[in-house]
């Protein structure tokens, strides 16, 4: 009992405490929160009724969130091993360099620094019909005689979300795998080399198996986000055409801002439960807390 009030036991929980009071204040207390409202049929402008379990039962059979929810996982199976592909071969190609290094690395950062809402503005305007970049360039070397529809189509639309997004994040994952990259003895290079080993037996046997953790991390991080992705969608598309681009971000939004925040709530509570069951599903599966031990 003494060992737990100890002095050094008491001073790492008040260094801990700042960390304790940021998640209670916006992790924990809005997630209460909105499970409490998802149970209450709440509507502006009329009075607030508890239905209990309701508005999941209604979720449940609502086609438009079984439409949501497909995209959203369709969205993460394309995208987030995409951005890692591109994020890998980035890396390691920065890795090789030596002058400018740091400069190179912070301009690598630009895109994933500019804001979400102006980026996606950007790629919209690459996308336009008339005069937008993408056509210009197809046409002008001879791939396509008429303009394409790119946000206009089903396809179009989702191919068009998908690359926007990987322009903006896939450097993120790059600076992470990166960070990785560095992390790794450069004599163990050094002496697969001097073994006979080339680039591809050295990348299979010594780099991808000690930069497992580091790829679970990005992809972990990466695959959050993209569940729960709104602001290039919502900029791009709107959701459309015909609601193919809505994700449950998007789907659950559109409740918010008609006045339904019981229904609202609903969605962001699976929302939230399909994302800690995929953090859990990524470190099982990775066997990531073997590494912790």
């Amino acid at each position: 009992m003494n060992r737990i009030f100890s002095k050094d036991i008491l001073r790492s929980y008040f260094f801990l405490l700042p960390f304790a009071v940021f998640i209670i204040a916006f992790i924990l207390i809005p997630v209460v929160g909105a499970v409490i409202n998802s149970l209450y049929k709440d509507v502006t402008f009329r009075e607030r009724e508890f239905l209990l379990f309701d508005n999941y039962i209604s979720l449940f059979k609502d086609s438009g969130f079984w439409q949501s929810l497909r995209f959203s996982m369709l969205f993460i199976l394309v995208s987030v091993p995409f951005e890692l592909i591109l994020g890998l071969i980035f890396a390691l190609l920065l890795n090789q360099i030596r002058r400018f290094r740091g400069l190179i690395w912070a301009a690598v950062l630009i895109p994933w620094a500019i804001p979400s809402a102006i980026s996606a503005r950007t790629w919209e305007l690459i996308y336009n019909y008339n005069y937008g970049l993408a056509n210009y360039l197809l046409s002008g070397i001879g791939i396509t005689g008429e303009p394409i529809n790119w946000l206009g189509t089903n396809v179009g639309a989702f191919i068009s979300v998908v690359i926007a997004d990987a322009w903006k994040t896939a450097p993120f994952i790059t600076i992470i795998l990166l960070a990785g990259l560095q992390g790794i003895p450069e004599n163990l290079h050094r002496q697969s080399r001097v073994d006979g080993a080339n680039f591809l037996q050295g990348f299979q046997k010594i780099t991808l198996p000690l930069l497992k953790p580091v790829i679970v991390v990005a992809l972990l991080f990466r695959t959050i986000d993209a569940l729960r992705v709104f602001d290039v969608i919502y900029v791009l598309t709107g959701g459309g055409p015909g609601g193919a681009t809505t994700s449950l971000s998007i789907f659950g939004y559109n409740y918010y801002i008609n006045g339904d925040f019981g229904y609202g709530s609903t969605i962001s509570v699976v929302l939230f439960a399909v994302a800690f069951g995929l953090s859990i599903l990524y470190v099982k599966l990775s066997r990531f807390e073997a590494g912790l031990r």
